[in-house]
């Protein structure tokens, strides 16, 4: 069945999902497209000199008059494909031939300013705006991006200098934003050197994302593979990432935004991934989580040589909520703290933030855990006016390493452990009420996964 779904991607089907099984617990039922163009008849030249952003512009225009009569593929064939950014158009294949690759401009003025996501306000980096991500879709529905291992490299290393002086006029792009669009695949592609994030669908719905490799090197500053953002539906599959800060980070907008927008990421499933970041976390879940971030599984994942595994990042003023969220058969390896929660991570976009904004952390579930070389089992740092509840804690065993001279950190959170080693912090060993929240909790979550998801 998967051999299966990736020849029909490979084929450039268009896709839909039946929305009340979501993604990864059914495939996509895809649909061929019937035309089907290649960059080259829009003059494109694949040496990785020159420039082929009109190109791409007119080859989707012109595809865009295919929408309402079964949707169309460009065919991107071997090459290096200079461009600056384009934007995408409903029902509409991507697809990357073996040995092409589409590559960003170097050029900061060659890139386009937009505004800012109305759930963070400003630009994450530089108030204001922010330059457009290299490949783009607002407000669509029906769009593939995939091929036969084809590459989209953002060749960040100018924007990661930028950065790093505090040269950047505008904040940073990202390699692929699909905005407020439904029913979206990225697969079978190979993705390096993001400016800033590799995969970003922010406001969307029924979102899969399958089979791709994500690269950036460890000293590219705040790198992220792929950023579910206030989105719901959403699969990630199959996936192997490595990072200079998030492999895949959980967002929902930025506080007082994020909260007046409110949009959740909500009803997401991660499994059979591998990643690997540098300086931040292998799985994050914050800290612009204003919009809340709910009913999340996570399942069969390898997490190895990073700073921290599984990390919750939040800070007063945040709002919102991280809930309901159960993650099980994780392994960790050379990863200095393998699981972490803190109320104390996080900047804010301006003055205008309520202090009093407390966000919510609660029922979160951790099963069948096994950790080498870690260097702190646990950090659970909450808030003293909202407190960590409901951290449910079973058949975990993390292998300490000869460096580590505290094992758990524990304060303001409350929660239930079963045959956890190192043995946590007696926060996390309240008896029988939290035991039977933490359990009927579990069962419910995952017969909701399974009919949901």
């Amino acid at each position: 069945m998967f051999v299966a779904l990736l020849l029909l991607l490979a084929l450039s089907n268009a896709v839909s999902i039946d929305a009340d099984i979501g993604q990864c617990g059914s495939n996509p039922i895809l649909d061929p497209r019937p035309h089907s163009v290649s960059i080259l008849e829009f003059g494109a030249v694949g040496d990785g000199k020159t420039l082929n952003t009109i190109a791409f512009q007119n080859a989707i225009f012109y595809l865009k008059s295919f929408a309402d009569k079964g949707g169309a593929q460009l065919y991107v064939p071997p090459g290096n494909w200079l461009t600056d950014s384009f934007n995408l158009t409903s029902h509409l294949t991507l697809f990357l031939e073996k040995g092409a690759a589409i590559i960003g401009s170097q050029d900061p003025s060659h890139w386009n300013v937009v505004e800012p996501l109305p759930s963070y306000g400003r630009g994450l980096e530089v108030p204001g705006g922010r330059y457009q991500s290299l490949i783009n879709g607002y407000m669509l529905n029906d769009v593939v991006i995939t091929g036969n291992n084809g590459t989209i490299d953002g060749t960040g290393s100018v924007w990661w200098e930028l950065f790093g002086s505090h040269s950047l006029n505008y904040s940073r792009p990202h390699l692929v934003e699909i905005v407020a669009s439904e029913f979206v695949v990225v697969s079978n592609l190979t993705f390096l050197n993001a400016p800033a994030y590799s995969i970003h669908p922010v406001y969307c719905s029924h979102v899969h994302i399958q089979n791709v490799s994500i690269f950036a090197p460890p000293e590219s500053p705040y790198t992220v593979g792929i950023v579910p953002d206030s989105s719901d539906s959403v699969c990630i599959e199959d996936c192997v990432v490595t990072m200079g800060y998030d492999a895949i980070a959980l967002k929902s907008g930025w506080d007082e935004y994020g909260i007046a927008y409110g949009r959740p990421t909500e009803n997401v499933h991660i499994r059979n991934v591998h990643l690997e970041a540098f300086s931040g976390s292998t799985l994050a879940f914050g800290s612009d989580m204003s919009g809340g971030i709910s009913n999340v599984l996570v399942e069969h994942a390898h997490l190895f040589n990073s700073n921290s595994g599984i990390e919750f990042r939040t800070i007063k003023g945040r709002g919102g909520y991280m809930k309901d969220i159960v993650m099980s058969d994780i392994e960790i390896e050379n990863v200095h703290t393998a699981i972490a929660a803190t109320g104390h991570c996080g900047s804010h976009p301006d003055d205008k933030f309520d202090p009093n904004a407390l966000p919510l952390l609660d029922h979160i579930t951790l099963k069948d855990v096994t950790g080498t070389n870690i260097t702190i089992a646990g950090s659970f740092v909450g808030i003293e006016e909202s407190p960590f509840t409901n951290i449910c804690l079973s058949n975990i065993t993390l292998s300490t390493n000869s460096v580590s001279t505290i094992t758990w950190k524990c304060s303001n959170v409350s929660g239930f452990s079963d045959s956890v080693f190192p043995k946590p912090c007696p926060d996390l060993e309240n008896p029988s009420n939290s035991s039977s929240s933490c359990f009927s909790y579990l069962l419910s979550i995952t017969e909701r996964n399974t009919a949901v998801l």
